[in-house]
């Protein structure tokens, strides 16, 4: 494995792009501390501005998968997480999904970090919901075994991100990193709903994910959101069993009432907490909603909804029933005995 970046900038710098197993490599000298930071600095911005590409993103994410702290999970878990990155500030939307989706029977592992780009990241909202994200990770299997969910909380995994913390500071701008987090998940999950920032990101990730084995995915952009919005039009770009599609939904697919952005914006913790233990307690509205399109998207990905109909009803019966809310205290109570 070569230690020095400098033919690789060289190239770079000329315009080539790299092969996957030449990304894998010069990802693993930064991930290893053998690079300076003006290195990764030039690295990360020639990628960016000439556009990175499909296999240099897969290897930059075999790269990271082979130094991250791992758990196992059972078969069918999914993630369900986001980009960030689009600046919204709106209530959290997938750690909201996580509990209905855990309460309809389907093991979430979600990875997640505080908020980065958002003002209430997921990491943020659970802590005030009175989750321990900082459980030992010799118990986080044990956790979505009894909860039917976990957080995995992304620093605690990715140690090897260190390394590029202080260049993408610096840098103050998106990198190729800001779309490895959701394709590196510490379960290895084959399985996941992702929100992207950017509708021209949505098929290089769906490519990546099938590149690197997965079943299926949805990777989904709504009117400026990392997520699916009740607002209007969403692109998606669905993956199953090696298939790429791309296509529009609306909440009037999923049986769903428009409403604007504005309906769901958020504020610090305890706001973002509050208003998600009242939708987990019954509160209708266009949270609740927005929930339910995420939860039905989640469900089709996960092969248990056969439309995003089915997803919606089998949604709202978990959130109803309290199977929801109880997936939620279930966390809380077996991170704290962690």
């Amino acid at each position: 494995m070569p230690q020095d970046l400098k033919p690789t900038l060289a190239r770079l710098a000329g315009g080539e792009a790299l092969s996957a197993d030449e990304a894998e490599a010069a990802f693993t000298v930064i991930m290893s501390g053998d690079a300076t930071p003006a290195q990764i600095g030039a690295l990360l911005m020639a990628m960016r501005v000439r556009g990175e590409t499909v296999p240099e993103i897969t290897g930059a994410v075999r790269a990271m998968r082979a130094r991250m702290t791992a758990i196992e999970a059972p078969d069918g878990a999914i993630d369900v997480c986001g980009t960030g990155g689009d600046g919204a500030g709106t209530l959290n939307v997938s750690s909201a999904v996580t509990f209905v989706v855990a309460a309809c029977g389907v093991p979430v592992a979600k990875h997640g970090n505080r908020a980065l780009s958002s003002r209430t990241g997921g990491a943020d909202v659970l802590t005030a919901l009175g989750v321990n994200i900082d459980a030992p990770i010799e118990r986080l299997e044990t956790i979505l075994r009894e909860a039917g969910a976990v957080f995995l909380f992304a620093p605690r995994h990715h140690p090897s991100m260190r390394h590029a913390a202080g260049p993408r500071v610096e840098l103050g701008t998106r990198t190729i990193f800001n779309i490895l987090g959701p394709l590196s998940n510490p379960a290895r999950v084959r399985r996941q709903l992702s929100g992207v920032f950017s509708p021209d990101w949505t098929r290089p990730m769906a490519e990546t994910l099938a590149a690197l084995g997965h079943e299926a995915a949805w990777l989904v952009h709504g009117m400026g959101l990392d997520e699916l919005t009740v607002a209007g039009e969403n692109q998606v770009t669905a993956l199953k069993d090696g298939s790429i599609d791309t296509f529009s939904v609306a909440p009037e697919d999923a049986g769903l009432a428009r409403a604007p952005v504005a309906a769901i914006k958020g504020g610090d913790a305890a706001f973002n907490a509050e208003a998600l233990l009242g939708l987990l307690r019954g509160a209708p509205g266009a949270y609740r909603d927005t929930v339910l399109f995420n939860t039905a998207a989640a469900l089709i990905v996960a092969g248990r909804a056969a439309d995003l109909r089915d997803g919606v009803a089998q949604g709202a019966g978990a959130i109803d029933s309290g199977g929801a809310l109880n997936a939620l205290e279930t966390m809380r109570r077996v991170t704290a005995a962690a």
